[in-house]
């Protein structure tokens, strides 16, 4: 079989984590307590939400695992299986093809059902064959399809038996080979190979993170108090590329730690850190985050202002709002006010009064696609046109609060140059008053090297870290 997706996923080049559990691994299902839930039927549930409901993937997995009782093995193999099943989606869809007569027809029930059984026999080394198709066999009969266990049970014995003569696509086929191998929509393969060509687009659709992290950062002033605390935790962490950032391995509900609870650390991704260390705050500034929630650029501006100075936090939904509000009280910020605002919608007292505005602006979220494989299967061409304008009239309006000699940050977490430099591109052309400023040394050198003519596009693939694109603008005084 050609150019099957490793098992075991591309080394990332992150440190590894200076602590390791003992012992060999050990096969995914082996009972540590009795459970009375099905892991697989719980995966199947979660592709239901995600792939017909529009649901996000991370917040399905996490209420339904709630809501039932499995051992730990069995929560890392439903959490396991749903996410390669999202992250092979389409590769899955074309094994299956060769032994289904009409996929799309079935029912998406039965389809989800194939994709995981499938998903286990082509990715899942320490699942046997057998136990998959077994397993999937009972999942129908016990989800009330009895009617389809013979099929099922068909169509995965020939995925087996014949697994090594699918014709997969070649690469000299260019979008389809992508979609295909890499499981993106087809539209994406092209734009991304139009975008960077065909190898640099091959390198972004098949990089997988090997160990997948959360990065959590100190409070700024309380890095050795951090320090300290970590060193006592019984997680598994390495330093992170930011500064003073740590990565920490199997860590469960983090968010419920008393250290975190106490505001002596964030939760943030490294992108998001870029994004907000290019703002390069001073204590007394008038800063301005347009679309802030939930709130860590926020926090990280306003640390490190020292209790000085304003952060305006504004979020279009009121709900997000009260997340900015949480963040706020959790860290003690007394510098920062928040308001649900649309940041289109001009407010004329407020234009040429702020030292620095960012705008992470609403975009398509292809760069985080790695963490969240689900989000590659929500954009269209015509959300992302519907965005790129969204986005021109956001800069367009904030850009007017930016008082001469101030910063203007925008930032997206995708990798589309529609969304990043050709925007920023149209920007500058439209507004002359403002230039490309350099990125501070907040930002490591590694990564400010990646400057492009337009800004700074991080790409996971080769700076491990989110697709984040970061713009920093000077109005001319």
């Amino acid at each position: 079989m050609q150019n099957k997706p490793r098992t075991g996923r591309p080394g990332t080049g992150r440190p590894q984590p200076n602590r390791t559990h003992q012992g060999g691994p050990r096969p995914y299902g082996r009972p540590e307590a009795r459970s009375n839930a099905n892991p697989r039927q719980v995966a199947v549930n979660v592709l239901g939400d995600v792939l017909q409901k529009e649901a996000y993937a991370a917040m399905s997995l996490d209420d339904r695992l709630s809501s039932v009782n499995l051992n730990q093995l069995d929560r890392r193999l439903c959490a396991s299986i749903v996410y390669r099943t999202l992250e092979n989606l389409y590769y899955l869809d074309f094994a299956l093809s060769g032994f289904l007569r009409d996929a799309d027809a079935l029912d998406m029930t039965i389809r989800n059902i194939l994709r995981t059984g499938a998903c286990q026999i082509l990715l899942h080394d320490r699942v046997p064959n057998s136990a998959a198709v077994n397993e999937a066999v009972k999942l129908t009969r016990a989800m009330n399809l009895e009617g389809f266990s013979g099929m099922v049970n068909a169509v995965l014995r020939r995925l087996v038996e014949h697994q090594d003569e699918i014709h997969w696509p070649e690469e000299g086929e260019g979008a389809k080979y992508l979609s295909v191998m890499y499981s993106l929509p087809q539209w994406l393969a092209q734009r991304l190979i139009d975008d960077y060509g065909a190898e640099t687009a091959k390198q972004i659709a098949a990089f997988r993170t090997e160990k997948h992290a959360i990065t959590i950062r100190p409070t700024f002033g309380r890095e050795a108090e951090f320090e300290e605390h970590i060193g006592k935790k019984v997680w598994e962490t390495a330093p992170a590329r930011m500064p003073g950032a740590r990565y920490v391995y199997g860590a469960m509900q983090i968010a419920r730690d008393s250290d975190y609870l106490g505001g002596l650390f964030s939760i943030q991704g490294e992108g998001s850190m870029v994004a907000a260390a290019a703002v390069d705050v001073r204590r007394g500034m008038n800063v301005l985050d347009c679309c802030a929630a939930p709130g860590g650029k926020t926090a990280y501006m306003a640390e490190r202002m020292d209790g000085t100075g304003r952060v305006y936090a504004w979020d279009l939904h009121a709900h997000r709002v009260e997340l900015i509000r949480a963040m706020t009280r959790r860290l003690r910020l007394e510098n920062v006010r928040m308001a649900a605002r649309d940041a289109a919608d001009l407010r004329e007292e407020l234009v040429g009064g702020m030292d620095a505005v960012l705008l992470d602006a609403p975009c398509s979220g292809l760069g985080v696609m790695d963490d969240k494989p689900d989000v590659k299967y929500r954009p269209t061409p015509e959300s992302v046109a519907a965005l790129c304008e969204t986005q021109k009239k956001l800069l367009d309006t904030c850009c007017r609060y930016v008082k001469p000699g101030g910063v203007l940050v925008y930032s997206t977490c995708s990798m589309l140059k529609d969304e990043n430099e050709r925007q920023i591109a149209a920007f500058l052309a439209a507004h002359p008053d403002f230039h490309l400023d350099p990125l501070p040394e907040a930002i490591p050198a590694a990564l400010r090297e990646q400057c492009g003519e337009y800004g700074l596009q991080l790409l996971p693939h080769r700076d491990h870290v989110e697709g984040f694109f970061v713009a920093r603008m000077r109005r001319k005084g």
